[in-house]
């Protein structure tokens, strides 16, 4: 139970800092409203699970074995995040959330999905802090391995949904707020897209440890 504890601490720290994942959240649920940045939080679940599953097989073996893998995966996550920063300076005012005149509702479902998918997919960080984080939280005196896996993994996507889940209400809410400000979407706009931009180029220069 106690290492448990320490489990849930260890992952609020790590979702408590500042990142893409995070500022992707925002800057949707800014833009397009409270559905479709829970819809990216649900992508972001799906590939923290995908994490967590190519953790237990070790793929991280494979980034030490082979490491031009890594930077494919590197680059094309840190060319993603660029792609969404240039997008987000690009666009123009807020519409209304409230209006009807919006793309279908499964339209932007599953865009948002496949937004946050592949950002934290297509990040390699991600991967390493799963095979860094869950074998230390494993001991193989206490039972099996894969269930020991199965429950970290479990616990890992949950709180991160439940992090998520706050972060896109928050955006939500900021929508809503900067609807009566267009000085402050422009703002808005600028400080997210060049967040993005600025851990593009991070997740570019990042090497293995």
């Amino acid at each position: 139970m106690d290492g448990l504890w320490l489990f849930f601490m260890a992952l609020a720290v790590v979702y408590l800092l500042p990142g893409p994942d995070m500022i992707l959240l925002l800057q949707t649920g800014a833009r397009q409203g409270r559905s479709a940045a829970l819809a990216t939080a649900i992508g972001l679940g799906i590939a923290r699970g995908c994490h967590v599953a190519l953790a237990a097989l070790g793929l991280a073996v494979l980034f030490k074995a082979a490491p031009w893998t890594f930077d494919v995966v590197r680059l094309a996550g840190a060319a993603y995040l660029l792609w969404i920063g240039i997008q987000c300076l690009r666009t123009t005012l807020l519409p209304n959330l409230d209006s009807s005149v919006t793309a279908p509702a499964k339209t932007r479902w599953r865009e948002a999905i496949q937004r946050g998918l592949l950002t934290n997919l297509l990040n390699p960080k991600a991967l390493l802090f799963c095979s860094v984080l869950l074998p230390q939280f494993i001991d193989p005196h206490a039972g099996s391995v894969l269930a020991q896996f199965a429950v970290l993994g479990v616990m890992l996507v949950s709180v991160g949904l439940l992090f998520d889940s706050a972060y896109a209400l928050v955006g939500a809410a900021m929508g809503r707020w900067l609807q009566r400000s267009p000085s402050a979407q422009r703002l808005q706009q600028w400080v997210f897209g060049s967040l993005l931009i600025g851990f593009a180029v991070r997740l570019t220069f990042v090497q293995q440890a």
